[in-house]
Protein backbone atom coordinates (compact mmCIF):
# COMPACT_ATOMS: atom_id res chain seq x y z
CA UNK A 1 0.00 0.00 0.00
CA UNK A 2 2.75 2.44 0.93
CA UNK A 3 4.74 1.26 -2.05
CA UNK A 4 1.84 2.06 -4.45
CA UNK A 5 1.52 5.51 -2.89
CA UNK A 6 5.22 6.23 -3.55
CA UNK A 7 4.91 4.98 -7.14
CA UNK A 8 1.89 7.28 -7.74
CA UNK A 9 3.76 10.25 -6.27
CA UNK A 10 6.82 9.52 -8.44
CA UNK A 11 4.71 9.22 -11.61
CA UNK A 12 2.80 12.41 -10.72
CA UNK A 13 6.06 14.27 -10.14
CA UNK A 14 7.43 13.10 -13.53
CA UNK A 15 4.25 14.14 -15.35
CA UNK A 16 4.25 17.52 -13.59
CA UNK A 17 7.90 18.04 -14.53
CA UNK A 18 7.21 17.11 -18.19
CA UNK A 19 4.24 19.51 -18.41
CA UNK A 20 6.28 22.31 -16.82
CA UNK A 21 9.16 21.81 -19.26
CA UNK A 22 6.85 21.71 -22.31
CA UNK A 23 5.00 24.91 -21.36
CA UNK A 24 8.20 26.77 -20.53
CA UNK A 25 9.55 25.96 -24.00
CA UNK A 26 6.45 27.41 -25.62
CA UNK A 27 6.68 30.49 -23.45
CA UNK A 28 10.35 31.03 -24.27
CA UNK A 29 9.82 30.76 -28.01
CA UNK A 30 10.45 34.02 -29.93
CA UNK A 31 7.97 35.91 -32.04
CA UNK A 32 6.93 34.39 -35.36
CA UNK A 33 7.99 35.55 -38.77
CA UNK A 34 6.45 38.68 -40.23
CA UNK A 35 4.00 37.94 -43.04
CA UNK A 36 2.54 40.18 -45.71
CA UNK A 37 -1.10 39.86 -46.73
CA UNK A 38 -1.70 39.45 -50.46
CA UNK A 39 -4.66 41.13 -52.18
CA UNK A 40 -5.16 40.36 -55.86
CA UNK A 41 -7.42 42.40 -58.14
CA UNK A 42 -8.10 42.26 -61.83
CA UNK A 43 -10.16 40.25 -64.26
CA UNK A 44 -9.47 36.66 -65.25
CA UNK A 45 -10.54 35.47 -68.68
CA UNK A 46 -12.42 32.41 -67.43
CA UNK A 47 -14.48 34.24 -64.78
CA UNK A 48 -12.39 32.82 -61.92
CA UNK A 49 -10.75 35.02 -59.31
CA UNK A 50 -7.46 36.45 -60.59
CA UNK A 51 -4.23 34.87 -59.37
CA UNK A 52 -0.58 35.82 -59.08
CA UNK A 53 2.49 33.64 -58.64
CA UNK A 54 4.21 33.53 -55.24
CA UNK A 55 7.44 31.51 -55.34
CA UNK A 56 6.12 29.72 -58.43
CA UNK A 57 2.73 28.79 -56.89
CA UNK A 58 -0.58 30.24 -58.08
CA UNK A 59 -2.03 32.37 -55.26
CA UNK A 60 -5.26 34.26 -54.62
CA UNK A 61 -6.16 37.08 -52.23
CA UNK A 62 -5.66 36.37 -48.55
CA UNK A 63 -2.45 34.38 -48.83
CA UNK A 64 0.41 35.13 -46.45
CA UNK A 65 3.67 36.05 -48.14
CA UNK A 66 6.88 35.76 -46.13
CA UNK A 67 10.17 37.60 -46.51
CA UNK A 68 12.53 36.31 -49.24
CA UNK A 69 9.60 35.59 -51.58
CA UNK A 70 9.17 36.29 -55.28
CA UNK A 71 5.81 37.69 -56.43
CA UNK A 72 4.90 37.82 -60.14
CA UNK A 73 1.73 39.24 -61.65
CA UNK A 74 0.24 38.14 -64.98
CA UNK A 75 -1.21 40.49 -67.60
CA UNK A 76 -4.71 40.49 -66.09
CA UNK A 77 -3.94 41.00 -62.37
CA UNK A 78 -2.58 43.60 -59.94
CA UNK A 79 -1.20 42.58 -56.52
CA UNK A 80 -1.12 44.59 -53.30
CA UNK A 81 0.97 43.48 -50.34
CA UNK A 82 0.23 44.81 -46.86
CA UNK A 83 3.39 44.34 -44.83
CA UNK A 84 2.27 45.29 -41.33
CA UNK A 85 3.79 48.52 -40.03
CA UNK A 86 6.41 48.59 -42.78
CA UNK A 87 3.91 49.63 -45.46
CA UNK A 88 1.76 48.64 -48.40
CA UNK A 89 3.03 48.19 -51.96
CA UNK A 90 1.35 47.48 -55.29
CA UNK A 91 2.64 45.54 -58.28
CA UNK A 92 1.15 46.41 -61.67
CA UNK A 93 0.35 43.74 -64.22
CA UNK A 94 3.31 41.95 -65.84
CA UNK A 95 5.56 42.70 -62.85
CA UNK A 96 7.95 40.58 -60.83
CA UNK A 97 9.66 41.43 -57.53
CA UNK A 98 11.83 39.70 -54.93
CA UNK A 99 10.90 40.94 -51.44
CA UNK A 100 12.83 41.06 -48.17
CA UNK A 101 11.06 42.80 -45.30
CA UNK A 102 10.78 43.14 -41.53
CA UNK A 103 8.74 45.29 -39.13
CA UNK A 104 10.29 48.57 -40.21
CA UNK A 105 11.61 48.26 -43.76
CA UNK A 106 10.97 46.76 -47.17
CA UNK A 107 13.68 45.91 -49.67
CA UNK A 108 12.57 44.92 -53.15
CA UNK A 109 14.39 43.85 -56.27
CA UNK A 110 12.12 44.76 -59.18
CA UNK A 111 12.97 42.62 -62.19
CA UNK A 112 10.05 43.63 -64.44
CA UNK A 113 7.01 45.89 -64.47
CA UNK A 114 6.20 48.66 -62.01
CA UNK A 115 6.03 48.93 -58.21
CA UNK A 116 4.08 51.63 -56.34
CA UNK A 117 4.33 52.43 -52.62
CA UNK A 118 0.77 52.98 -51.38
CA UNK A 119 1.75 53.77 -47.81
CA UNK A 120 4.75 53.33 -45.57
CA UNK A 121 5.91 54.08 -42.06
CA UNK A 122 9.36 52.64 -42.68
CA UNK A 123 11.77 52.75 -45.58
CA UNK A 124 11.05 51.18 -48.96
CA UNK A 125 14.20 50.57 -51.01
CA UNK A 126 13.81 49.26 -54.54
CA UNK A 127 16.65 47.92 -56.65
CA UNK A 128 15.99 47.98 -60.39
CA UNK A 129 17.51 46.20 -63.37
CA UNK A 130 19.98 49.06 -63.94
CA UNK A 131 21.58 48.15 -60.58
CA UNK A 132 20.57 51.33 -58.74
CA UNK A 133 18.71 51.41 -55.43
CA UNK A 134 16.01 54.02 -54.91
CA UNK A 135 14.18 54.91 -51.70
CA UNK A 136 10.49 55.52 -52.36
CA UNK A 137 7.92 57.41 -50.30
CA UNK A 138 4.17 56.89 -50.23
CA UNK A 139 2.57 57.65 -53.59
CA UNK A 140 5.75 57.17 -55.61
CA UNK A 141 6.37 54.40 -58.10
CA UNK A 142 9.26 53.07 -60.15
CA UNK A 143 9.67 50.95 -63.29
CA UNK A 144 12.07 48.04 -63.54
CA UNK A 145 14.24 50.17 -65.83
CA UNK A 146 14.73 52.65 -62.96
CA UNK A 147 12.39 55.43 -64.10
CA UNK A 148 10.79 56.93 -60.99
CA UNK A 149 7.28 58.31 -61.36
CA UNK A 150 5.06 60.47 -59.18
CA UNK A 151 2.61 57.60 -58.88
CA UNK A 152 -0.96 58.00 -57.77
CA UNK A 153 -0.55 61.38 -56.07
CA UNK A 154 0.24 63.15 -59.34
CA UNK A 155 -2.84 61.68 -61.03
CA UNK A 156 -5.13 62.61 -58.15
CA UNK A 157 -3.85 66.23 -58.24
CA UNK A 158 -4.76 66.43 -61.94
CA UNK A 159 -8.29 65.27 -61.14
CA UNK A 160 -8.48 67.72 -58.24
CA UNK A 161 -8.26 70.69 -60.64
CA UNK A 162 -11.18 69.32 -62.66
CA UNK A 163 -13.32 69.02 -59.55
CA UNK A 164 -12.33 72.52 -58.40
CA UNK A 165 -13.39 73.95 -61.77
CA UNK A 166 -16.73 72.11 -61.59
CA UNK A 167 -17.32 73.39 -58.03
CA UNK A 168 -16.44 76.98 -59.05
CA UNK A 169 -18.85 76.78 -62.01
CA UNK A 170 -21.62 75.52 -59.75
CA UNK A 171 -20.96 78.33 -57.25
CA UNK A 172 -21.19 80.94 -60.04
CA UNK A 173 -24.45 79.40 -61.31
CA UNK A 174 -25.96 79.48 -57.81
CA UNK A 175 -24.86 83.11 -57.29
CA UNK A 176 -26.46 84.16 -60.60
CA UNK A 177 -29.69 82.31 -59.76
CA UNK A 178 -29.89 83.91 -56.31
CA UNK A 179 -29.24 87.41 -57.68
CA UNK A 180 -31.92 86.96 -60.38
CA UNK A 181 -34.48 85.75 -57.87
CA UNK A 182 -34.01 88.96 -55.83
CA UNK A 183 -35.22 91.08 -58.80
CA UNK A 184 -38.71 89.58 -58.74
CA UNK A 185 -41.28 92.41 -58.19
CA UNK A 186 -44.02 90.07 -57.00
CA UNK A 187 -43.41 89.11 -53.39
CA UNK A 188 -44.59 85.73 -52.18
CA UNK A 189 -47.55 86.04 -49.82
CA UNK A 190 -48.61 83.30 -47.49
CA UNK A 191 -52.16 82.04 -48.23
CA UNK A 192 -52.90 81.74 -44.49
CA UNK A 193 -52.81 85.51 -43.78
Amino acid sequence: MIRQLWIRKAVSACVLFAVFMATSMVTLAGPGRIAAELTVSGKAFDGEAPMVMVNGEASKSGRSVFSSSTVSTPEDAVAQLGIGKAGRIELDSNSSVNLIFDDSSIEAELTSGRLTVLGSLGTVKVRTTDGKSTTLNAGESINASGEAQGGRQGRSKDKLWIWLLVAAGAAVAIAVAVSQSGNNSNPVVSPNR
